[in-house]
């Protein structure tokens, strides 16, 4: 995992400014950088090195030169590809994927990017034809950022590396809090920063003479209607579902250097270890994070899967203080507001394994979002059932099993979620149906946005801007296919993979992979007909079958259980200078983006009254108003370009 910059048409000082684009963020490659410059185009690269580990310096070049690449990610199929591309006559210098990337794109062209098994953002630069090709993996797990002005186009994979040029402007996008403020996240291509974009995942791009040309998705989530699933019997899907994924995970362990394994103590995490402990490696080390909360502490089941494998485990306890202290880094990392603290665990877990010599793990995320997990798919499920049979009195029971985490009250539980789940024939036709209810609520902190915030974003924009992302025929298909699209497309790439992955991992030097993202895994799951999903409310079901010989029962049974950072104690339990002075009415007034009064008096609440029990959208609306102000003290007025020095550069290609 690495670190990409490249400027087209840099103009002067070209070789400074890009090893200062490099530099602010070192830690995606802190083992080696490199750079090539000619008269029109720039590349850098900060190196992480896991493949290939004494001849992997980039930018790296096909054999006559023609072609350069910096490279963040992995090609996970690499070895099988390079021996195809030995058979073709090309001729290899190095053992790494990036190589077997170059040459790859040298024969096939752009249609290189079907035959890839991997994560990946990287840029080509074709000297000859003074053309630019950029490409995302398909679900994207790696992140690839750009600005263009006039003829001059600049790519990075963070944001901030792209403000170290002085020409880029640092403007936070109404429109985007607003996104953020009813989807968790903002719509790609858009992002926090105006003019500020990201290439979406599964597309590729083509720049000449500072422009984009070009831009196009290679892969789109998969889908099947009903006729078009899978007809074989479950015992046969069971045995495709095992071996997908025990082949997923072992071109994932391909490294150069140890591979470790995140370990929740949820099913997904608890496949994968099992996975490989049992099958590739059983002195896996294994790391996992607790909490001071004992709500939302998971380390009975941790230990229990530790013991029950035998695997060499870490662990760290996380307390509210940790959290506190810590969100700011994490915005800094991940560069857009958050609803959530959940980033910041996930980032002392990264900096857990990192301290322990480990620069790769494996991680479960994925499963829920393609073989039916979450609880809003199961939530959909029976809002459909209730608005078919209104008089079933079997109504309150579903929704004790579905969350029986969330009340001790039973009556206030049933009160409260059948209003919650109410549903009429005009909501079962939205297209959104399965979210409108999570986006309507989170929309409800709109009305914490000052006045000219408000008039310049009107209600429903987000739907307007989510409208674009839909493929053609999205209001046809059935209810879980829909969701399952939303989660992937917004959920998945924009805040999972992005604000509790990638950023966090990498602020931390350590990469994660996800075999449940594997594209085959994913194209079979969406194959397979929604019973063998969700049966009944028994979320994974084939997952849980496949794997229920190694797992044991108790973490197969368990009921999920989502973190939920106790807001009171983690921000408001005593002075805390930053909090005070970031949501002061002076601040607030200063920034602009939310009401003071009204911010006031949600703060207050938090502050005062020790009874105060507050809701998930009020304490989404505090952490979102918090992560805005800190955001705007970082990068709006406290970024000093002039800061970020050079980095002494280990490779440099200079052809001018």
């Amino acid at each position: 995992m690495c670190g990409i910059v490249g400027i087209f048409n840099p103009g002067s000082d070209a070789e400074k400014l890009i090893s200062r684009m490099i530099s602010i963020f070192h830690y995606r490659g802190p083992d080696e950088t490199g750079l090539y410059i000619d008269n029109q185009m720039t590349l850098g690269h900060a190196r992480l090195s896991i493949v290939g580990l004494g001849d992997g310096g980039q930018p790296i070049c096909n054999e006559d030169g023609t072609l350069w690449i910096v490279f963040n990610g992995e090609i996970f199929n690499y070895p099988e590809l390079k021996v195809e591309l030995q058979s073709k006559g090309h001729i290899f210098k190095t053992g790494t994927d990036t190589e077997v990337l170059i040459h790859i794109y040298e024969e096939y062209g752009t249609d290189c990017l079907k035959l890839l098994n991997g994560q990946f953002a990287f840029a080509i630069w074709d000297s000859q034809k003074k053309e630019l090709f950029l490409a995302r993996d398909r679900v994207g797990i790696r992140p690839l950022f750009y600005y263009q002005s006039n003829n001059r186009f600049l790519f990075a994979s963070e944001i901030k590396s792209l403000f170290v040029d002085p020409t880029v402007p640092r403007e936070i996008d109404p429109e985007a809090l607003d996104q953020i403020f009813t989807f968790w996240t903002t719509i790609t291509p858009r992002t926090t920063f105006k003019d500020v974009f990201e290439l979406p995942p599964g597309h590729f791009q083509i720049v000449k003479n500072g422009r984009i040309v070009e831009q196009k998705p290679f892969w789109e989530i998969p889908y099947y209607p009903s006729e078009e699933r899978l007809n074989s019997s479950l015992e046969d899907a069971v045995d495709k579902t095992r071996s997908l994924i025990l082949d997923a995970i072992r071109i994932r362990l391909r490294a150069d250097v140890p591979v470790g394994a995140y370990l929740s103590g949820g099913l997904d995490s608890s496949i994968i270890t099992a996975l490989i402990s049992r099958n590739f490696n059983n002195k896996l080390r294994t790391f996992s994070i607790g909490f001071q909360e004992a709500d939302f502490d998971e380390t009975a089941y941790q230990r229990e899967l530790v013991k029950h494998l035998g695997t060499n485990h870490s662990e760290l306890i996380i307390s509210n203080q940790d959290i506190q202290e810590n969100f700011p880094k994490v915005i800094w990392h991940c560069e857009k507001p958050l609803l959530r603290t959940a980033p910041v665990p996930m980032y002392l877990l990264a900096k857990l394994t990192r301290e322990n010599n480990f620069k790769v793990v494996l991680t479960g995320e994925g499963a829920d979002e393609v073989f039916g997990g979450y609880d809003i798919f199961k939530e959909a499920k029976i809002r459909q059932f209730w608005n078919k049979e209104p008089q079933s009195n079997t109504r309150p029971r579903l929704l004790e099993k579905l969350h029986p985490y969330i009340f001790k009250d039973p009556a206030r539980s049933r009160m409260i979620l059948q209003k919650f789940y109410a549903v009429s024939d005009k909501d079962v036709s939205d297209p959104y149906f399965s979210h409108r209810i999570r986006w309507d609520n989170t929309s409800k902190n709109r009305m914490f946005f000052s006045d000219n915030l408000l008039n310049s974003v009107p209600l429903r924009t987000a739907d307007k801007h989510m409208q674009t992302r839909l493929p053609d025929g999205f209001e046809t298909r059935d209810t879980l296919s829909r969701a399952q699209f939303l989660e992937m497309e917004i959920f998945l790439s924009n805040y999972l993979l992005s604000s509790q992955g990638d950023r966090v991992a990498m602020g931390n030097s350590l990469e994660l992979r996800v075999p449940f993202l594997d594209f085959r895994v994913i194209d079979f799951a969406m194959q397979l007909p929604h019973k063998w999903k969700i049966r009944g409310l028994n979320e994974k079901f084939i997952l849980k079958k496949a794997f229920q010989d190694i797992i044991p029962t108790s973490i197969i049974k368990r009921p999920k259980q989502p973190y939920r950072a106790p807001i009171r104690q983690v921000f408001f339990s005593k002075e805390n200078s930053y909090v005070d002075e970031l949501l002061s009415d002076e601040y607030l007034t200063k920034t602009g983006y939310f009401n003071p009064q009204r911010t006031a008096f949600l703060v207050n609440k938090f502050r005062k009254t020790d009874q105060f029990i507050a809701s998930e959208t009020q304490s989404m609306a505090l952490v979102g108003i918090l992560s805005t102000q800190i955001l705007h003290h970082q990068f709006i007025e406290n970024f000093d370009t002039r800061s970020v020095k050079p980095l002494k550069v280990d490779k440099r290609i200079i052809k001018k």
